[in-house]
């Protein structure tokens, strides 16, 4: 029996030993299911995960809970960056702890259980103290945090002060909306980075000038089309939909993927 530790709430702690896991994470492909990590001898990287964890916060703190799964069970292995790019191994957990106890640095990985975890499969829950792992990512300590609205998390420890210290190029009030028309209708087909730079812009706003944005539909730069996609995707302005149509059918695959990922259902 290959084992494993699950990192959660304290608060599910109950509910945990009275019916297991649910499935309610999404991995590689939208698929649910379970995030764990095998139990090795190395409590640091056993735990790895647990300051990371804790940054997004949790009630009463965060407990690991030991799992046994079937040596044959299939998973889900790989960096969390593979995640994305849809090249996590699909394994048996006995493989999942083999490959990973192998590994120089095992720091980042993770292993993903599609499915439920049953009351059954729960060894133990065991309070995990928050001061063993990285944060942000690993190596993480030394490097120059990233300050855009992507990255930080707002309500974090030092949030304000990190954002007052190191203030991102793209922080603080938009541009009006004439100074961006402008730049969007500086040259034909004009410059792919300014252009991808208004878009940005008008992707923070609810609505917009559809009108004077949908020429850029049959711009010659995909990366552009890709932006048009995002900047309108969540805007209120009739019109948006059948704009999403036509990209929908563009000749470049990322133009294409793009409306389907803002199509998905939340």
């Amino acid at each position: 029996m290959a084992i494993f530790v699950h990192l959660t709430s304290a608060a599910n702690a109950p509910r945990i030993r009275r019916s297991g896991i649910r499935a309610a994470s999404h991995g590689q492909g939208n698929a649910r299911g379970v995030y764990c990590f095998p139990v090795l001898p190395s409590y640091t990287l056993t735990h790895q995960w647990l300051r990371e964890l804790a940054r997004f916060g949790s009630r009463g703190g965060l407990v690991a809970v030991h799992v046994r799964l079937d040596d044959a069970q299939d998973v889900l292995v790989g960096r969390y960056s593979d995640r994305a790019r849809g090249s996590q191994a699909e394994v048996s957990a006995a493989e999942a702890v083999r490959r990973i106890a192998a590994l120089d640095d095992p720091r980042g990985w993770e292993v993903f259980v599609p499915r439920a975890i049953r009351p059954r499969e729960v060894h133990r829950i065991r309070s995990a103290p928050q001061v063993a792992g990285w944060r942000y990512l690993p190596d993480a300590h030394g490097v120059r945090p990233c300050t855009c609205a992507g990255c930080r998390v707002r309500g974090g420890y030092g949030a304000r002060r990190l954002a007052e210290r190191l203030p991102h190029p793209l922080d603080g009030p938009p541009p009006p909306v004439a100074a961006l028309l402008a730049r969007v209708e500086a040259g034909n087909p004009g410059d792919p980075v300014a252009l991808r730079e208004a878009l940005y812009w008008f992707g923070r706003r609810r609505r917009g000038p559809l009108d004077r944005l949908i020429r850029l539909a049959g711009h010659p730069d995909p990366r552009v089309r890709e932006g048009l996609v995002w900047a309108v995707a969540h805007w209120s302005t009739p019109g948006v939909s059948e704009l999403l149509d036509g990209l929908a059918d563009d000749p470049d695959a990322d133009v294409r993927e793009a409306v389907a990922a803002v199509r998905e259902p939340e």
